[in-house]
């Protein structure tokens, strides 16, 4: 299973992505969870401390491995670099594992624009798709915040996006634009996972906006999961409702 999860910021994406692998994770299930957000918090969702987490060096900022792998800046190459860099090891030798879970930070491409072609860029991409194609594992991405990801193509390859929505208009708006660029990259499994959910009236919003098959379920406001986010916990750790519902997700996927 490959999963990438997206969503506006702030609706939970990091929450269900940390929670979803733990699951699998707690199943036996080899699990690596990727997080491809700039603003990246999915590690200390995971379980791992602040400090672990701040150690890490996202793979998009190795530079000496960017330049070794892809030959830019090598011997005075600079504007000339491979586009099919060897990344099969990354995961391997970068990855942090806790909770049973591997965790590995992509980061992001922040000069040259968003749809450069840079050695950076190049490397994350084929990162990506290693993950997807070739891993015999489930992986869990947690995409950036927004749908910037899908003009770029860097996850046309998952099995599923995931949208997670809040119960508002804008959030059902974002759902059916990701669905649309999907749809152009070839990724036909589209879900929705809306959380923050407090009242029927928050679910009847939800289900009579969004088709029944592309549902997967209901994530409640729950004060238990505000709180491991203050104290820094995952999710995960933060009592058994939350579990219970996402499971109930995974169920049906």
């Amino acid at each position: 299973m490959k999963i990438a999860i997206t969503g506006k910021g702030g609706v939970g994406k990091t929450t269900l992505s940390a929670v979803l692998a733990r699951i699998y994770a707690a199943e036996g299930k080899k699990t690596i969870a990727v997080d491809v957000d700039p603003d990246a918090n999915l590690g200390v969702a995971l379980g791992f401390t602040p400090e672990e987490v701040n150690a890490i060096t996202p793979v998009s900022e190795m530079e000496e491995l960017i330049k070794e792998r892809t030959g830019s800046g090598v011997d005075g190459a600079g504007k000339f670099f491979k586009i099919n860099p060897k990344v099969d090891d990354i995961p391997d030798r970068f990855a942090l594992e806790k909770n049973g879970v591997r965790f590995l930070v992509m980061g992001t491409v922040k000069t040259g624009g968003g749809g450069c072609v840079c050695p950076e860029h190049v490397v994350l991409k084929r990162l990506i798709s290693h993950l997807v194609v070739q891993r015999e594992e489930v992986v869990i991405m947690d995409m950036e915040a927004g749908i910037e990801h899908l003009g770029r193509g860097t996850a046309s390859m998952v099995d599923r996006f995931i949208v997670v929505i809040e119960p508002g208009a804008r959030s059902v708006q974002t759902y059916h634009l990701v669905k649309k660029l999907a749809a152009d990259l070839g990724v036909k499994q589209v879900s929705v996972v809306a959380n923050k959910v407090r009242t029927p009236e928050d679910e009847d919003f939800v289900k009579n906006r969004i088709p029944a098959d592309a549902f997967l379920g209901f994530i409640h406001y729950n004060d238990d999961i505000i709180k491991a986010d203050r104290e820094g916990t995952s999710p995960f750790d933060a009592g058994d409702r939350i579990k219970s519902e996402i499971a109930a997700i995974k169920e049906r996927l």
